[in-house]
């Protein structure tokens, strides 16, 4: 295993817990407000964040390929302001895998929230507690089995990212290649011995990630039944 070969996975698990650490806290609010959402227009809503979930990733690759192109006044804007260039760059594949790996953070969350009991967060604004604490100190620590399976399977998402990832990030070492860019790679040229030393770190440490959220979700149940 060269040095390459260990920075390709330093690089896709920094993706992945830059992505991940992101999701957390523009998810948690956008789980927070379509939980308790009344509105004809919540379906709309949900359709739009779960949208990534059905779309071919090359289909996504291809309009995040025309927003984040160098010539859009988003792209012209970030990189006057803060020199970031969105396309094949670290940047711009971590804008990417916020927008593919969204439903992963949200969903979980928000059904946990949903999950709560009604008069929880009531209770908290009948003694004058804002919205901003009730969610904070009262709503998140109840959820934490939700948040720990949107941890979970954002983090593992992002590190199985393949067509988004390639699209707008193409394969550049130490800068956008990522284990699932290096997999192909290595195939295309024959290389199988390395491709399959990647692809059975992902299988490990996706094991690792499901065996997490099915054993915190036994031990909780195991716990209320015994309540």
């Amino acid at each position: 295993m060269d040095w390459e070969f260990w920075q390709t996975l330093q690089l896709t698990f920094r993706l992945a817990g830059l992505t991940t650490l992101l999701l957390f806290l523009i998810g948690v609010p956008f789980a927070f407000y379509l939980a308790f959402l009344k509105s004809p227009w919540k379906p709309i809503f949900e359709s739009l964040i779960s949208l990534p979930l059905v779309l071919p990733p090359t289909v996504l690759g291809f309009y995040l390929l025309l927003i984040f192109n160098p010539e859009t006044l988003l792209s012209q804007w970030l990189n006057e302001v803060f020199g970031v260039k969105l396309l094949f760059s670290f940047p711009g594949l971590v804008l990417a895998s916020i927008i593919y790996s969204l439903p992963f953070m949200v969903q979980p969350l928000q059904t946990g929230f949903e999950n709560l009991p009604s008069n929880l967060a009531e209770s908290s604004y009948l003694l004058g507690k804002s919205k901003a604490t009730t969610l904070i100190k009262i709503l998140i620590p109840n959820i934490k089995p939700a948040i720990l399976s949107g941890i979970v399977l954002s983090f593992a998402h992002t590190v199985g990212e393949f067509g988004v990832i390639l699209m707008i990030g193409g394969n550049i070492p130490g800068v956008t290649k990522v284990a699932s860019i290096a997999i192909y790679d290595e195939v295309e040229s024959l290389n199988y011995t390395t491709a399959n030393q990647y692809a059975l770190i992902l299988i490990g440490m996706s094991f690792i990630f499901l065996f997490l959220i099915y054993f915190n979700n036994y031990r909780t149940n195991r716990t209320r039944k015994k309540q």
